[in-house]
């Protein structure tokens, strides 16, 4: 136990990469963070890792020492934070990352209760739509859509959110109002290009439980959903909204919706919609504040997402 620093600092300078990033986690000086991991190698009569300038390299000593504490490093400190829990006391740091439209839609009239509701915890949200690395940037959840999912990271479904299709009435009585899916090719389409990968985010709907995309023009592309919700709202044509975006604009009237079940037998094509992922980079990440935020979310999440 005399070497616990020495561990700590071990297994974060593998994961993070450099013993400087491992210090900046522990608020120490890398080079107090060098002689504690010096000090756990002269315990154990091995050298752990190789170090240059540019690279940290694991010895094979040190992956199989690795390999065995990194999970009861992880295991200590979920001890420690569920004895905290028992006696009412979740806190911490707890770093949310989403996407922009979601953060400032979706998490922001929420926060303010969680908060009330958690006072020990403290919340930072990394607005973003770019892909976020849970390990380098110190992130405890992210809140993805199902097609930024990837391997390795712990997942829970979190919501299915409808993605409405609108535009003005004034827009609609001048260009028509599309009967079909497939009569969007006459509309100006504005569309939005995924940060991420650059790609514009395809438009899909279901159909008689398949999916397809029919044939778009693009009018007008941007990788912000709130610019994309106003120019539709200026009458600058059709666009796609997730529902949190586009219900104040359908509330008070300067949009309406496409593809509605009253308006004929195309409503059988039906927007594909948004699944969102609650996601944490593994079992160890399910703390006591990580499992009250998700808690707290799916009982103040809108019922229709559930």
């Amino acid at each position: 136990m005399d070497n616990m620093r020495g561990v700590e600092n071990f297994v974060r300078a593998v994961e993070l990469g450099s013993i400087a990033a491992a210090a900046r986690v522990a608020d120490i000086s890398p080079a107090a963070a060098s002689q504690n991991i010096a000090r756990l190698e002269a315990a154990l009569g091995a050298r752990l890792l190789t170090r240059t300038t540019r690279k940290l390299a694991l010895t094979d000593a040190g992956e199989v020492y690795y390999q065995r504490v990194k999970g009861l490093l992880q295991e200590l400190e979920l001890a420690e934070q569920a004895v905290s829990a028992l006696q009412g006391d979740v806190g911490g740091k707890l770093k949310i990352a989403c996407s922009a439209a979601f953060a400032r839609h979706v998490l922001a009239p929420l926060i303010p209760a969680f908060q009330q509701a958690y006072p020990q915890i403290s919340i930072e949200v990394v607005a973003t739509d770019r892909r976020v690395d849970h390990l380098q940037e110190k992130v405890d959840v992210s809140i993805r859509i199902r097609q930024q999912l990837e391997d390795g990271i712990v997942a829970r479904k979190l919501a299915t959110v409808p993605l409405l299709f609108c535009a003005t009435p004034d827009y609609l009585q001048r260009a028509g109002c599309p009967s079909s899916p497939q009569a969007l090719l006459q509309h100006d389409c504005l569309m939005f290009r995924v940060p991420v990968d650059g790609k514009i985010f395809p438009w899909a709907f279901i159909r008689d439980g398949q999916r397809y995309q029919p044939e778009l023009r693009a009018r007008f592309i941007s990788d912000d959903i709130d610019m994309l919700a106003r120019m539709a709202a200026s009458g600058g044509g059709i666009t796609r909204l997730a529902d949190f975006v586009a219900q104040p604009y359908i509330e008070d009237g300067r949009l309406c919706t496409l593809f509605n079940k009253e308006r004929g037998p195309d409503v059988e094509a039906e927007a594909e919609p948004l699944e969102y992922y609650f996601c944490v980079i593994d079992r160890y990440a399910k703390t006591p504040k990580v499992t009250a935020l998700f808690d707290f979310l799916m009982e103040n999440l809108p019922t229709k997402w559930l």
